[in-house]
């Protein structure tokens, strides 16, 4: 990889490395606009502490988003997960905006108070994940947050309280696939082992985290 281009390394690794989920990404500037952007290098990081983690690219000439300029600034942010229903005005939050443009307004989404953090979160997602400013990386291309959980909303019916289990059959998230293509995710299916899941768990604990 070291003979290639630091863009020609993106194309590579940003078309092989499919699908992603997506973070839509809610935060507020210093001076309270509100700013929504999809980000699909994203992903789940641990759960003691709940911690996620997105990773943001600098624009042309090195100019920062403005994702990262809020967050650096306030120390939150909210991640939405992305379902068939929102796809379209998540891809159109994509495009570039002025920072005193409020894009939920602009793609006609509504934005509602979250719980405990200033940015609000999108109603008509399937999932909000609000998020405090846990760790900050930085490397030559891009800007890296982790995120710890402090608040967790979800559709009603989507979780089942008395079990935590995700209703999957109810649950479409889309994922990315390079350029501007997505995956929905209903083409499904399951697989068994009598060992265990792969990894040293045994056959019930897999059958209980499959459910989730």
């Amino acid at each position: 990889m070291g003979e290639l281009s630091a863009y020609e390394r993106y194309k590579l690794m940003a078309g092989l490395i499919v699908p992603r989920p997506i973070a839509f990404v809610t935060t507020v500037s210093v001076d309270g606009v509100v700013n929504a952007a999809p980000f699909s290098m994203f992903a789940m990081v641990g759960e003691e502490p709940p911690l996620v983690m997105i990773s943001l690219d600098r624009r042309v000439g090195g100019a920062r988003k403005d994702t990262a300029i809020n967050i650096d600034a306030t120390g939150e942010f909210v991640v939405h997960l992305v379902d068939e229903a929102l796809a379209q005005q998540m891809h159109d939050c994509g495009f570039a905006h002025p920072p005193e443009v409020d894009e939920l307004r602009h793609v006609g989404l509504t934005a509602v108070p979250s719980t405990q953090v200033a940015p609000p979160r999108i109603a008509e997602a399937p999932v909000a994940l609000e998020c405090t400013l846990h760790e900050r990386l930085q490397t030559a291309s891009r800007d890296i947050y982790f995120g710890r959980i402090e608040h967790l909303w979800a559709r009603e019916g989507l979780i089942d309280p008395e079990r935590w289990h995700v209703r999957l059959t109810d649950y479409h998230p889309v994922g990315r696939f390079g350029a501007s293509f997505y995956v929905t995710s209903r083409d499904r299916f399951a697989l068994s082992s009598r060992d265990g899941d792969g990894d040293g768990a045994p056959p019930a604990h897999r059958t209980e985290i499959d459910s989730l």
